[in-house]
């Protein structure tokens, strides 16, 4: 019940309206309170020694991920967040009590830049983790700690440090088991739609998908992996063109790729070349991952078709036939890249 529950969830909101991957907020962290200026006084004691009590702290700022959140959208409208300031000390040694934190919860693969100079900051990739975004300032000490043998009575405090504000900017990459590699128009939506219980948007024209989409794929005895779908790579994604590397960013926490090719395709071994080079400009690092070939759409290949291309694939990249339409070949690939992820 609960991967059917969280299967409907992850159709749901991986959407075009409602995924975002891409937010700037700002937050602001408390100031510290200031420390107290009071002189001990009780019925017999008419000058008694300096007693204030320090400020309380600021409130922080927090981030912490989870692992039940799959897109920033519930930030899309909520941008501004702001901790409590903490409170003043109070005779008698009494600590101002410390500002309440601010906490924002974040779905895992969130990475934070620094709003101005896109100086990256930190990177949240486990359940419960937890940065501090923007830190309470101290409390001011109170006028007690400045007692001394030469100043019996001291009538200062110092007042709390200031909390500091900016604005950051959130960027998520996907972290999912599988990434869906292809030009437009491969059939990668198809295909999720078919292993998964995601509904993407499919039509016969370029950039259907313009939001990433992620399923999860049902293997045996119950065991389960997920997928992504990532919007179509063109020639010169890594430069900016087409949906650019917005999107050849999810790749990256992938920990396998899967190439998507038609059978019709005109050249399978170059476009497969393309979308390798992009891959490489966009990041070196992408080379390093497994990589599977699935050759889509072969429902309209015979076995001696099917004999020449294999003649003109690459030879040191496993590859398979399939056709999500006719579902054949499927369980193949779910084997494969269970293997995979499990060497």
């Amino acid at each position: 019940m609960g991967l059917i529950f969280l299967c409907l969830f992850l159709s749901n909101i991986m959407t075009e309206g409602n995924f975002v991957d891409y937010i700037k907020i700002w937050a602001a962290s408390g100031s510290g309170g200031k420390g107290s200026v009071h002189l001990h006084r009780e019925k017999y004691i008419t000058k008694g020694g300096p007693d204030g009590g320090d400020g309380g702290r600021g409130g922080h700022v927090i981030l912490r991920g989870t692992k039940n959140m799959w897109t920033l959208f519930h930030l899309k409208f909520k941008k501004h967040f702001k901790a409590e300031h903490g409170g003043a000390g109070s005779k008698n040694r009494s600590t101002g009590k410390d500002g309440q934190d601010k906490y924002i919860e974040v779905p895992l693969g969130t990475i934070i830049r620094d709003g101005e100079t896109q100086e990256l900051l930190y990177e949240i990739t486990t359940n419960k983790q937890e940065i501090i975004l923007a830190e309470g300032g101290q409390g001011g000490r109170g006028n007690w700690h400045f007692k001394s043998s030469t100043n019996q009575t001291p009538r200062y405090a110092q007042p709390g440090i200031e909390g500091i504000e900016g604005w950051y900017q959130l960027e998520l990459k996907l972290l999912a088991d599988v990434g869906l590699v292809g030009f437009p128009n491969a059939g990668k939506s198809t295909l999720l739609s078919v292993i998964t219980s995601a509904k993407p948007k499919i039509a016969d024209y370029e950039f259907t998908t313009l939001k990433p989409n992620l399923g999860i794929v049902e293997y045996r005895d119950y065991k389960t992996f997920v997928m992504a779908d990532i919007p179509g790579i063109i020639e010169g994604a890594a430069e900016g063109k087409g949906l650019g590397h917005r999107f050849l960013r999810h790749i990256e926490r992938n920990s396998t790729l899967l190439f998507l090719i038609p059978a019709d395709s005109d050249d399978i071994q170059n476009e497969y070349n393309i979308l390798l080079n992009e891959l490489k400009k966009h990041n070196p690092e992408l080379l390093d991952k497994d990589r599977l070939l699935a050759i889509s759409k072969s429902d309209m290949l015979d076995d001696e078709l099917k004999v020449e291309i294999t003649k003109e694939l690459p030879t040191d990249l496993k590859h398979l036939f399939i056709s999500s339409v006719a579902q054949t070949g499927l369980i193949e690939l779910k084997d494969e890249l269970w293997k995979m992820l499990n060497i």
